[in-house]
């Protein structure tokens, strides 16, 4: 089976959140399978650059207007083409904001581009190959599904697409619907329309043959208006092809074992290299050298991861005698906040600002524990690799959190199955509580070992996951064999 992988990042070469580790993993998880899975993705200059020579496949006179080249290339095990299209993609920013932090005007142009090419070789632009499933990732993909409907072979492609965020939905004026090639057809209901404007994952929702979102709990909280944006509607009358599969994580770059970011070679059994990690965390953010538990954050700087309630609960942190090291960036003010937090209590608070991969598998190794106070997680990845690395996640009751993270109540740790701490209303007061049982827990030597050994025993891989894919992908495939 051939599948085509849609998506506007893939780790290793590029990344800003767990899409892109998603968009790595999958297709080499999927492989033991019987399934080949190439990525189409943007030609960004640090992927242009990571990627070398590559062979070109197809020249595109006019993809939506500019000039384009499609090259495949191979890379850290995974087959990818790529859009060289300098004048979409050649930025000195990001894949979606420029260097002031400000989306790119043609956002809509340039991931446009990338569904149309999609679209493109399911079409045969490569008549080496041709997917027999399409398979977008969000709503840089979402135009994926329609110009599949609207296309010559592709209305008898089935195509998947996976909500991995749905707050983000790539909405945009009506006044570039002649822009992007599609008939007039496309601008109604049950195409792109989104209340007079046009709405690229909502086009994909009405479009696609099947829609996953990245757990089971997140798949029935966006039939909720609380969760589901203004597309719980439209969501609702697809719940039949509605699934949710949880994310798993590539269990070879993070592993305890051999991770070359870290004093490796501790696991579920051993967990002693630990305080090496922690030792060298503790230089690393300038913290100092005390017993108690250190509490990381690795995270966007957001209202929706949260951070908000972290900064509340800083100096109530330090007060039990714990330490808080946080990585990431984000909303101007909750960074303000972090600062200040910082500021009132040195070598105890210390913030790292911006994304730093070997430094988020440190942060793993050395920290007690993780803080993943989120008000909606479709999945979540953090707490997956804290589960890998005996880091306790203390996650919100909510989307993936909720379907990964065993709580640590009377019965679960008697049962020895606890995991973490999950903890509700996601407020500061459940956060509050939360860390408070942490501090009990971690005061207990052989409890918190215990929880930190059976985290580390939990499968966070890719293969039940990918198992579920591969299921899916069959059940089209045979839609498409029924007359």
């Amino acid at each position: 089976m051939k599948v085509l992988s849609v998506a506007s990042e893939v780790f290793p070469l590029i990344k800003t959140g767990g899409l892109a580790d998603v968009a790595g993993a999958l297709p080499i998880a999927l492989a033991p399978l019987g399934i080949s899975m190439r990525t189409v993705m943007p030609g960004y200059p640090i992927v242009r650059d990571r990627i070398g020579k590559a062979r070109e496949i197809a020249v595109i006179p006019d993809l939506l207007g500019k000039p384009a080249r499609l090259l495949f290339t191979e890379h850290a095990g995974l087959e990818l083409y790529v859009i060289d299209c300098p004048d979409l993609f050649d930025r000195e920013g990001g894949p979606y904001v420029d260097t002031a932090g400000k989306d790119y005007i043609d956002n809509w142009q340039r991931f446009a581009a990338l569904s149309r090419v999609a679209a493109d070789l399911a079409n045969g632009i490569d008549p080496a190959w041709a997917p027999d499933i399409v398979h977008g990732h969000d709503w840089q993909a979402g135009l994926a599904p329609v110009y599949l409907k609207y296309s010559e072979v592709g209305p008898h492609t089935p195509s998947v697409l996976t909500i991995h965020n749905i707050a983000f939905q790539g909405q945009f004026s009506a006044q570039i619907f002649p822009a992007l090639g599609l008939p007039p057809a496309a601008f109604a209901v049950d195409g792109v329309e989104y209340y007079g404007d046009i709405g690229y994952l909502k086009g994909g929702l009405r479009t696609a043959w099947a829609i996953t979102t990245v757990s089971p709990t997140y798949a029935e909280e966006i039939l909720e208006p609380q969760f589901g944006m203004g597309l719980e509607g439209l969501i609702g009358e697809r719940v039949h092809d509605l699934i949710g599969i949880v994310n798993g994580i590539d269990d070879d770059v993070w592993n305890p074992e051999k991770d070359r970011h870290i004093a490796a070679g501790y696991n579920g059994v051993n967990l002693a290299r630990r305080a090496e990690n922690r030792a060298a965390l503790e230089k690393r953010f300038g913290l100092a050298a005390t017993d108690g538990p250190i509490f990381c954050v690795v995270s966007r700087l957001t209202w929706q991861k949260g951070i908000d309630l972290v900064i509340d609960v800083a100096d109530e942190i330090v007060a039990h005698g714990g330490k808080l090291a946080v990585l990431g960036s984000g909303d101007p003010l909750l960074e303000e906040g972090m600062r200040a937090a910082a500021a009132r209590h040195p070598g105890r608070v210390a913030i790292v600002f911006g994304y730093d991969e070997p430094l988020s598998h440190l942060m793993q190794a050395g920290s007690d524990a993780i803080l993943i106070p989120s008000r909606f997680e479709p999945c979540g990845l953090t707490q997956l690799y804290g589960l890998r690395y005996g880091c306790v996640p203390i996650v919100g009751r909510t989307g993936g959190l909720s379907d990964t993270i065993i709580d640590a109540n009377g019965a679960a740790l008697a049962a020895r199955v606890a995991t973490g701490i999950q903890f509700s209303p996601v407020d500061r007061h459940g956060l509050s509580q939360a860390l408070r049982r942490a501090f009990r827990l971690f005061e207990d030597g052989p409890a918190w070992a215990s929880i930190q050994k059976t985290a580390m025993k939990s499968d966070v891989s890719w293969q039940t996951s990918a198992r579920q894919y591969a299921s899916l992908y069959k059940t089209l495939i045979n839609r498409v064999a029924v007359p």
